[in-house]
């Protein structure tokens, strides 16, 4: 029986890709040369449609070609928000003015963007934001607050949901603007986190612009256009979902990788490129490499002979799998003119499931040396030596962020919410929310 993977579009899609890149990779190009290339082709998004600057694949499909990107040794596409979120939102609700205005330097890696959702008292209850817009001639005036931006302090551009109609139901004032993030009215502050980084900021606006042309879907139908975003984050960082972060290099202006050596971004590995240099890259991340760097650290500290750690190991194994046939479920469904209700959560909650069980193996493969973590570059590279591990810091740091994914992207219990009343039909909470104006709503404080 042949396998869905290997049926011949993808084939054909893999085929083509890795054509492509024997006639275009070179290692010697910049960093914003090479991902223009990409970004034309249609190769750096192959899921968005033909008129968004991508080939209209399906998402496994997609996931086949970064894999074929990585495999050759070529450079990924530009990672971030943009691709994973911006793009396929901006391609579903904008006019084809807004796609080539934004999609464009999204796939071509010229602008980051991030996501201006989240509230101090709307995290769980996304409707329940405060940050307005009031309409000023041809431009809205935001005043707000919003809360762990991931990358905010390396964005470009925002995608920023904010109450411009407190008159009528929270869910129907609600407009989706892309917003510029670098103007005076807006302030970023990082969130330390406990890994020692600092991936979420605080974002204050105070009277930031946004042209009426940057309005996303229409004038109040932001709530329809944020949850085309909110799917495609929790496909994307579902099991199975590929890859949110598809490059080591960052798009933008801000980090200034763009005039940097495009193969300085890509260890070696094989795949041929046409200076010669092999090279390897693409598709990859922390929680992507999981498994295997388990295994291989549990070989080499002699774990791997523990019948417990090998069943854990195995657990981790059967998650990532349920994840990619996930995937391929969801293919077979799309092939049909169908779809399988709730599979986006059921992959952000399983995504979840993996990095706990990530977390809890690590940690029990590294034994005493898991207490131990390098909170900064240098501390890391300490830990690694005096521990004569190179993957110590790795797998702590795993560990670390393993708190993050249940709550980033829609906390697990807003996940389950989503499958027992839209999936499975149970009764909600009952409240009025559908049907009071917003300004008199009780607020959170």
């Amino acid at each position: 029986m042949t396998d869905i993977a290997e049926r011949p579009q993808v084939t054909d899609a893999v085929a083509e890709v890795t054509a492509w890149l024997e006639e275009n990779w070179d290692p010697e190009l910049t960093v914003g040369e090479w991902w223009e290339r990409l970004g034309l082709s249609g190769w750096a998004a192959p899921s968005l449609p033909t008129n968004a600057y991508g080939r209209g694949l399906n998402r496994n499909d997609s996931v086949a070609v970064q894999n074929a990107i990585a495999d050759f040794g070529a450079l990924g596409a530009p990672g971030g928000l943009g691709l994973l979120l911006a793009a396929p939102t901006i391609a579903t609700h904008g006019t084809q003015e807004q796609i080539d205005l934004f999609v464009k330097d999204i796939v071509t890696g010229k602008k980051g963007w991030c996501q201006l959702f989240s509230e101090p008292g709307a995290g769980s209850d996304l409707a329940g934001l405060q940050s307005r817009a009031v309409k000023d001639g041809e431009e809205w005036v935001v005043t707000g607050q919003k809360v762990w931006t991931s990358a905010g302090q390396v964005a470009d551009l925002g995608m920023l949901i904010a109450r411009t109609d407190p008159d009528v139901p929270k869910h129907q004032g609600i407009t989706y603007f892309a917003i510029d993030m670098h103007q005076k009215g807006i302030e970023i502050r990082p969130l330390v986190e406990m890994t020692g980084h600092a991936m979420f900021n605080e974002v204050f606006m105070e009277e930031a612009i946004v042209p009426d042309s940057a309005l996303i879907g229409g004038l109040n139908n932001g709530w329809a256009v944020a949850n085309t975003t909110l799917m495609n984050e929790r496909a994307g960082l579902g099991s199975g979902g590929g890859h949110a972060a598809s490059s080591t290099a960052t798009p933008g202006t801000v980090v200034n990788d763009l005039v940097k050596r495009a193969g300085d971004f890509v260890s070696s590995g094989k795949g041929k490129s046409k200076k010669g240099a092999g090279t390897a890259g693409g598709p990859g991340g922390l929680f992507a490499a999981g498994y295997k760097l388990l295994v291989e650290l549990a070989k080499g500290n002699g774990r791997i002979d523990d019948p417990t750690v090998r069943q854990d190991l195995m657990k981790l194994h059967t998650l990532n799998e349920l994840g990619r046939f996930n995937s391929l479920r969801a293919k077979a469904a799309k092939a049909i003119g169908q779809d399988v209700p709730g599979l986006p959560n059921i992959s952000k909650l399983s995504m979840s499931e993996i990095v706990r069980q990530q977390r809890d193996v690590g940690l029990r493969i590294l034994g005493p040396y898991g207490t131990l973590h390098g909170y900064t570059n240098g501390a890391m590279a300490q830990l690694n030596e005096a521990t004569g591990n190179p993957f110590t810091g790795m797998v702590t740091s795993m560990a670390l962020f393993a708190q993050a994914p249940p709550i980033y992207g829609g906390t697990d219990q807003v996940q389950r919410n989503i499958i027992g009343e839209r999936v499975l039909g149970l009764p909600k909470e009952a409240n009025n929310d559908k049907t009071a104006a917003f300004k008199d709503l009780p607020k959170n404080t």
